[in-house]
């Protein structure tokens, strides 16, 4: 059987799937590749790949595309490490830097800034001050390892999964592992007890993941990261991809 080809986040976030991939007899039949988010999707799309672990607005630019997995990267309630971080309160915004690396969460901000928070910013893409702008008005999307630690530093900074839970009531499923074409079961009946496995053992993990001073990794995987595929998340999913063709 040819190997299956896999895209995954390079992310703090999937360390929990990549560590039971790794220490599972399925290494042996995938060829995997850990990628930016936004490049797990490209992959997907140009059918680089046949699964990835990819953002879900991206499922959108796929003409077929299906679940093959028990798991995600979701969140009930607020996430730490997806935000817009702002210089001021987000009804004043004028100007929103979207997250060079990021598809579902720069669509995510656009949802909640349209049909939450109502408010038009100018949305820049690949700015040059990225993340770095001192304009008064000015916000910008981040997700990931990147926003580790920040949170502090900005007098506002927005959670996404904890805003989309106020304006829906649903928890949020950032990226699920999506195939583009038939996958036989007997691979993803394996695959997902890799991905399981993985999660039974992330005090395992912790003792090869360094640790950060100004953040909590262990509670960010364990508690903040929810890992499983709820039917609450699947409505959360495709709520969210009509509000993305509403835009």
């Amino acid at each position: 059987m040819n190997k299956i080809r896999i895209s995954a986040v390079s992310y703090t976030n999937t360390k929990p799937f990549i560590y039971g991939i790794q220490h599972s007899g399925i290494l042996d039949k995938i060829e995997l590749s850990l990628d930016m988010p936004s490049d797990c999707a490209q992959k997907l799309i140009d059918n680089v790949v046949d699964i990835g672990l990819i953002p879900v607005a991206a499922t959108l630019s796929l003409p077929q595309w299906e679940i093959v997995s028990e798991y995600c990267i979701g969140a009930v309630g607020a996430v730490n490490s997806v935000f817009v971080f702002s210089n001021c309160d987000i009804k004043d915004v004028k100007y929103l830097q979207l997250d060079p690396q990021s598809r579902s969460s720069n669509n995510l901000a656009r949802v909640l800034l349209k049909n939450y928070w109502e408010v038009k910013p100018e949305l820049m893409k690949d700015a040059a001050d990225y993340a770095q702008s001192t304009d008064a008005n000015t916000a910008f999307v981040q997700i990931g390892d990147r926003t580790f630690g920040k949170k502090n530093k900005y007098e506002f900074a927005y959670d996404l999964a904890e805003e989309w839970q106020k304006f829906t009531g649903l928890p949020f499923m950032f990226a699920g592992w999506i195939a583009n074409k038939p996958i036989p079961q007997d691979f993803m009946d394996e695959f997902n007890a890799a991905l399981k496995y993985g999660l039974n053992h992330r005090a395992q993990l912790f003792e090869e993941l360094p640790m950060r001073n100004d953040f909590d990794i262990k509670d960010y995987l364990m508690h903040k990261i929810d890992f499983e595929l709820t039917d609450d998340k699947k409505k959360a999913l495709y709520m969210f991809l009509d509000y993305i063709r509403a835009l």
